[in-house]
């Protein structure tokens, strides 16, 4: 079973991170999707990188296996989300 955190602001906008397993939720109401990372190669050839400059962070990485820098970007932004 996979977990999801949601923040419920008190007007009833919803804030989380994007997961296709939610895409029921996001039938609901209105939906506005916002991109907040950019997981890709190092331009060096290093591995991956999580861009988190869309949300005015930092790159993280570089990380050997995708997964590793998905995980990466999915931390920080949940430490800056739901604290």
């Amino acid at each position: 079973m996979k977990h999801f955190t949601l923040a419920i602001a008190p007007d009833g906008t919803v804030t989380t991170i994007y997961d296709d397993l939610l895409s029921g939720l996001f039938e609901q109401g209105q939906t506005v999707i916002t991109r907040a990372s950019h997981v890709e190669p190092n331009p060096n050839g290093s591995g991956w990188i999580a861009d988190m400059s869309p949300v005015g962070g930092p790159i993280l990485g570089p990380s050997p296996l995708r997964e590793q820098a998905l995980a990466l970007e999915i931390e920080w932004l949940e430490a800056r989300l739901f604290t």
